[in-house]
């Protein structure tokens, strides 16, 4: 076996290698959640509901609120469908 094949495969050499790597994956996973949360909060809310407000809704808005509601219906594990 050559010297430079056992540098490479030292337990050390290995060891440090895999946490650049795992770093390196945080690192770049971190970056793309951070650049995808930027570009949803650049995109201006025309509005912000609060829960304890009422909004009167029009007939057309309670009809289709009625639809997507009968659509909810729970499944045989007892999750939403």
């Amino acid at each position: 076996m050559s010297p430079s094949h056992r540098t490479f495969s030292a337990p050390r050499v290995l060891s440090l290698l895999g946490l650049l790597a795992a770093s390196a994956a945080v690192g770049t996973a971190h970056a793309l959640r951070s650049r995808a949360r930027r570009a949803r909060a650049a995109t201006p809310l025309d509005r912000v509901w609060h829960p304890r407000e009422t909004v009167p809704l029009t007939a057309a808005e309670e009809d289709t609120f009625g639809q997507v509601v009968s659509r909810l219906s729970l499944g045989s594990a007892g999750r939403l469908r």
